[in-house]
């Protein structure tokens, strides 16, 4: 702030805001905005307050209904103490009165001392820049014979330092051996709280709380600050949806501490004496990672993957990483999004431990997987709906979320396409719709894979603009790509070479003369030509890393943070019953909404049923003649033929919905979804299609031919009785299915697992060889579906005289005898066997998780 400028107190709807000249202040609708307002005829991103070259300004960003001063519309005005402004009308909008700040002692905060970076440590000689060997380009040997004068040539930016955290303070490093209480930087609160002894303070989105958080990740009522007459404070969760974190640990109570940060949606919030500071999350984030590398099991021993990369990323930046394949690109993104933490090293979020507070910082990432998150047969709103249901509280009203669905479309320029379906859009604007997706819960960071992949360049231009756009209004954008035209859009640029580890960070302009190359061709295929060149050292030994690396790994690399468990679990944003409501009506929305499914669905079990009736049998499933001893070879087969029919339905209907839909499971799970939730909507759906479908194979099976003269339980419909055995046989068989879906990378492995589990039923009926008195396959048949399921229906048709594999009935199979006993063991058993894949299917479902959720 310049001399002679006064220090200005807002006070606006008895509250008041001391304006820091050294930041600006948004005014809005905006929850994520400076200071909220609720008034309709605010603007969502209305006016901004700044400190200008003479003194304070207030400035229009273009609102709809305007903003007033003296009775006038203007565009920007000066202010000063006494100064009033009116936003969206100019008698009764809402009055922003400026006052001069006072100059007692307990109207500014207490100063902290500043948090101090470790300072930078030289580069062992070993790692120094060193003269390119004889065998490497023309361009190596240039470059390493003058690494001067071709550092010289490009421009270098002034050395960044990290900015300090806001909301936790930074932890001491290594070369900190007792360091005190850390600082909390120089970012000042957003606002400032009173608490008085004796009382409560309420926190939560309804307007009747005493501190209120226009932020849809808040719940109505969530937590309450107690002030205790001995002086402590302690924060309650009342039940919030999306929790309430200390520290970043998920809390129902806890007494706060001088150091404790308490973290409500994307606010957090410290005591200083009986003082609370509120600092909002509106994107002003920085993000780093210092020294993240990672090792995987490879053959006998081990094999590095990533090594020691280390970048800072500034606030509202857009970031490019690119680097040939194996060079760790997914890798590095799943680090830095906490999904498969690195085993060394840290990824800090505003100097905040990424892992250690994952439950509470997930909630300000977005991530945008290279496969669309989202399901194409939907309608572009349709789809918005569902995955605002999921991640909002239970409380959020529908007005409330289709506000912000309908913000996020015309942000996106999406409005036009809202009631197109998915599949009907361009590739360009069905990744608008996985960003409009991440966009929903208002994220700081955003990290993208391979956004442009598939995409012509004019699609390539649009996406990046759009990430340009979204870093310009507030976010951190990272961006993995393999695309090089459109570079020039990013502020920094992360090359990674073979093997995981950083070849160059800084500018995109000044990355090709860093090489030595012209194009990234050139680049690429020096990587590919000169695999086992020292590239990370070649960087190390640049004036690029002293610029903008060299300080983030002055810090030792460090074990990676044990996450809790706790911290690992992060709390659901809806109760398991309505996630589970959501979850069923979307997936019959997307069933609905593929007419191929559905004439599908009827035609296959309409076929194998009739396929059945084609076989000739006199006597359908009743007894034969008498002078045949009553048997009926015919039988065996026309179960056989139904009970595989039904196996194949059963499992055709499940066996790609895990696998299509991986990507989308990943990420929701991520954000809270629970995996049994989602699991249960998969079987309640399917289970009542394969029920449809095995009452369709059983009728048409069934009704030309003669029955049974009685069931053994249900002695009036032997029909019925079977039926049921057929529909328990689909659902079991349907569950198998989820269990190969599960367990496959790719869905063109699955045809020929369900093939091989169709033919393995047919041998194992108990039809086609005696199973029965047969040590091995006797036992082993007990694991298969179709077993029991026969059996089942051999009960109530007494296969044991139709089909007899002892003619003098000296030795019978007693899964087949006709009692009601075994025709409900038959049936129990074969549940059981469903129930059991069940549990398989959820277990192998862990592997599709983020590691750091992983139980």
């Amino acid at each position: 702030m310049g001399l002679g400028v006064p220090e200005l107190v807002l006070e606006l709807n008895g509250r008041t805001w001391p304006l820091d000249g050294s930041r600006s202040y948004s005014l809005g609708r905006d929850p994520q905005g400076d200071l909220v307002l609720e008034d309709p005829r605010v603007s969502w991103r209305h006016a901004t307050i700044r400190c200008g070259d003479r003194g304070w300004v207030i400035e229009d960003l273009g609102s709809t209904n305007g903003t007033f001063a003296q009775g006038r519309r203007v565009q920007q005005t000066e202010l000063g103490a006494g100064s009033a402004v009116y936003l969206g009308n100019a008698t009764d909008g809402p009055r922003l009165h400026f006052t001069a700040a006072r100059t007692a002692p307990a109207a500014t905060p207490p100063q902290q001392p500043a948090y101090q970076q470790p300072a930078p440590q030289p580069v062992p000689a070993q790692q120094a820049y060193a003269p390119a060997p004889a065998h490497q380009p023309q361009a190596y040997a240039h470059q390493a014979a003058a690494p001067a004068q071709a550092q010289a040539a490009a421009p270098v930016a002034p050395p960044q330092q990290p900015a300090a955290g806001w909301g936790q303070p930074p932890q001491p490093s290594a070369q900190q051996p007792g360091a005190g209480a850390p600082g909390y930087g120089d970012r000042s609160p957003t606002t400032f709280h009173q608490l008085a002894l004796g009382r409560v303070m309420r926190i939560g989105r309804a307007r009747e709380n005493e501190l209120v958080v226009s932020d849809l990740q808040v719940s109505r009522y969530h937590a309450e600050f107690r002030a205790h007459p001995d002086g402590r404070y302690e924060i309650v969760d009342l039940g919030s949806h999306n929790g309430t974190y200390v520290n970043g640990q998920a809390i129902q109570r806890h007494l706060l501490g001088p150091n404790d940060i308490v973290g409500v949606g994307h606010s957090t919030f410290r005591l200083v004496g009986d003082r609370l500071e509120e600092f909002v999350d509106t994107g002003d984030v920085s993000f780093s990672a210092r020294r993240l590398s990672v090792t995987v099991p490879h053959g006998k021993g081990t094999k590095q993957i990533l090594r020691d990369v280390s970048f800072g990323v500034p606030e509202k930046s857009l970031i490019g990483v690119i680097g040939p394949s194996g060079s760790g690109k997914s890798t590095l993104l799943r680090a830095l999004t906490g999904y498969r933490p690195a085993d060394q090293g840290e990824v800090l979020y505003d100097n905040r431990d990424l892992y250690k507070q994952f439950a509470e910082l997930r909630q300000r990432i977005g991530l945008v997987p290279q496969d669309d998150i989202l399901h194409k047969e939907l309608h572009v709103r349709t789809a918005l709906r569902y995955a605002a249901k999921l991640r909002f509280p239970g409380d959020t009203a529908t007005a409330e979320r289709e506000a912000r669905i309908n913000e996020v479309l015309r942000e996106l320029k999406l409005d036009i396409h809202a009631d197109k379906r998915i599949t009907s859009l361009s590739g360009g604007q069905r990744k608008r719709v996985s960003v409009a997706l991440e966009l929903l819960t208002k994220p700081s960071l955003i990290f993208l894979d391979e956004p442009t992949s598939g995409l012509d360049p004019g699609m390539d231009r649009d996406v990046m603009k759009l990430l340009r756009g979204l870093a310009d209004d507030g976010r951190t954008v990272l961006v993995v790509t393999h695309s090089v035209a459109e570079l020039a859009l990013c502020d920094k640029l992360l090359v990674m070479a073979p093997g995981g580890a950083v070849a160059y960070f800084g500018p995109p302009d000044e990355a090709l003369a860093f090489f030595g190359y012209e194009t990234w061709a050139d680049v690429f295929s020096a990587f590919e030509n000169y695999r086992d060149y020292d590239w990370s050292g070649r960087w190390r030994g640049s004036q690029h890393y002293q610029t903008y690396a060299a300080e983030l790994d002055a810090a030792g690399p460090q074990q990676a943070h044990y996450i809790p468990q706790q911290a690992a679990r992060p709390t659901k944003p809806q109760s398991w019953g309505s996630q589970l409501f959501t979850l069923v009506r979307r997936y019959l929305s997307v069933i609905i909404s593929d007419k191929g499914f559905i004439g599908l669905m009827v035609i296959l079990p309409a076929v194998l049923g009739i396929v059945s009736v084609l076989i000739p049998a006199d006597s359908g499933l009743g007894y034969g003649p008498v002078k045949n001893h009553l048997q009926n070879k015919d039988a065996g087969t026309i179960l056989l033929i139904l009970a595989v029919g039904a196996c194949f339905a059963g499992a055709a209907n499940s066996v790609r919905e895990l696998i299509k839909e991986r990507v989308i499971y990943e990420r929701e799970r991520a954000v809270g979804l629970s995996r049994s939730a989602y699991l249960m909507s998969k079987i309640i759906v399917l289970g009542l299609i394969t029920a449809l479908q095995g009452a369709i194979i059983s009728g048409i099976g069934f009704a030309p031919r003669k029955m049974p003269p009685e069931g053994v339980v249900l002695t009036a419909h032997p029909g019925v009785e079977m039926a049921l055995v057929i529909m328990a046989l689909g659902f079991t068989s349907m569950m198998v299915g989820l269990i190969i879906s599960a367990l496959v990378k790719t869905a063109e492995k699955t045809m020929p697992l369900l093939v091989m589990f169709a033919i393995v039923q047919v041998v194992f009926t108990g039809v086609l060889f005696q199973l029965y008195s047969k040590p091995g396959v006797e036992q082993l048949a007990w694991l298969m579906p179709s077993r029991w399921a026969v059996a089942g229906a051999g009960t109530t048709a007494d296969l044991n005289t139709l089909l007899p594999w002892d003619p003098t009935h000296q030795s019978v199979d007693p899964l087949w005898k006709h009692t009601a006993t075994a025709w409900t063991l038959d049936m129990v058993v074969l549940l059981v066997i469903g129930v059991l894949c069940g549990f398989v299917v959820a277990r192998l479902l862990r592997r599709h998780e983020p590691e750091v959720m992983r139980k």
